[in-house]
């Protein structure tokens, strides 16, 4: 999703309405070329350049400024990000590009709330674009939304369905104390790839804890068919067979999650499998 959005970032760079300069649109095409071969601090330098003189001419150059919130996003200044679509935003309201880019710098910067707000004012500009939808969704489970979130999802399936929203629905109905809708929408993860492998684990953490320890070891051998070494799927097979009696197959997996650096496993070892021949 994150390289969608990016994609979209650069295209808006055809946006018009530019006080045409030769001087400014030499400097410009200079930072565009440099932007292309991700020399992001010396685009900004130019852009900066053309959005000065600008400002000498009383000609407010907004193209620039749009397209150094990308370099600053790009080279990971993200609050410099911010500062330019905080003054870019309010001559071009309409923008969702504007609002995508704002949202991901936020994001970076961890401000859930503001990243919210910019995500909502872009899907109402873009009509209700599915991927943005979908990031909606993923905010609101950060809050623990559930409610919203499943219903976002359920509206983002009606387009374009894929592993990670069936899995992300699963966790949604699951917090909502929907098991059974859980595990329907796990096994509809898995039904559109099978290769998928946070579903597997999301299904064996959910079936651990409604005891359903057979089930579970299910879900987590195929998960280490998928990568023997996954230290979360031989944690879970780990606990799930101690549960069910069978230590010593147990304790050899919780022994090896713990030394891929599963510290949770250690717990379960001391209680479980002491004196027991790994």
């Amino acid at each position: 999703m994150h390289r969608v959005f990016l994609i979209l970032l650069i295209s808006a760079f055809a946006w018009s309405g530019f006080a045409q300069n030769p001087k400014w649109a030499a400097w410009e095409v200079e930072a565009d070329t440099l932007m292309s071969r991700e020399d992001f601090k010396g685009a900004i330098k130019l852009y900066t350049k053309v959005i000065d003189a600008s400002k000498l001419k009383d000609k407010p150059s907004y193209r620039p400024l749009y397209k150094r919130a990308v370099a600053y996003y790009s080279s990971g200044d993200y609050r410099n990000a911010i500062k330019d679509m905080d003054r870019f935003i309010p001559e071009f309201p309409e923008s969702y590009q504007a609002r995508i880019l704002r949202a991901l710098a936020y994001r970076e910067t961890g401000d859930v709330d503001n990243q919210l707000k910019d995500v909502e004012a872009a899907l109402g500009l873009s009509n209700g674009e599915p991927q943005i939808l979908k990031w909606r969704a993923g905010l609101l489970m950060e809050k623990s939304e559930f409610k919203l979130a499943k219903d976002d999802l359920l509206l983002v399936r009606q387009f374009q369905d894929d592993p990670e929203v069936e899995m992300n629905l699963a966790f949604a109905y699951y917090s909502l104390d929907n098991p059974d809708s859980a595990i329907i929408a796990i096994n509809k993860s898995i039904e559109l790839d099978a290769t998928f492998a946070p579903a597997y684990l999301y299904g064996g953490s959910f079936s651990l804890e409604q005891e359903n320890f057979d089930l579970a070891i299910q879900y987590l051998n195929l998960a280490l068919r998928l990568d023997p070494e996954n230290a979360t799927a031989l944690f879970y097979k780990g606990v799930a067979l101690v549960e069910l009696k069978k230590e010593e197959e147990g304790c050899r997996c919780l022994t090896k999650a713990f030394k891929a650096g599963q510290d949770d496993a250690a717990d379960y070892l001391k209680q479980y499998c002491y004196g027991i021949e790994k």
